[in-house]
């Protein structure tokens, strides 16, 4: 009894991971619904412009979809969502210059 409760545990978990894996050029309208963050008009945006080809990269995509920012890629990526396989890394701010203190 114990072995069949631990099997379906790890199968469920194992699916719970697989499923929390979507890449944008592969998912559905409803699974793209499904994400947090985008609702009907934003995943129907999205499979308008995979029509005019698949995102190549996360540049790409924000580029491409009107209304997405690093701050909603982030999001999305935290939620396991991907383009071509890579989770979004955001632009790191560029260094700000020393403050220097007036005498």
């Amino acid at each position: 009894m114990l072995k069949t409760i631990i099997a379906l545990l790890t199968t469920l978990a194992t699916t719970l991971c697989l499923a929390a894996a979507l890449d944008i050029n592969q998912a559905t309208e409803a699974e793209l619904d499904s994400i947090k963050g985008i609702g009907p008009g934003t995943s129907s945006k999205i499979m308008e412009e995979r029509k005019k080809g698949k995102f190549k990269d996360w540049a790409d995509f924000v580029s491409r979809v009107k209304g997405i920012g690093d701050k909603k890629a982030t999001q999305f990526s935290e939620q396991g969502v991907t383009v071509n396989g890579a989770l979004f890394k955001a632009a790191k701010p560029a260094p700000s210059a020393p403050v220097r203190k007036a005498l």
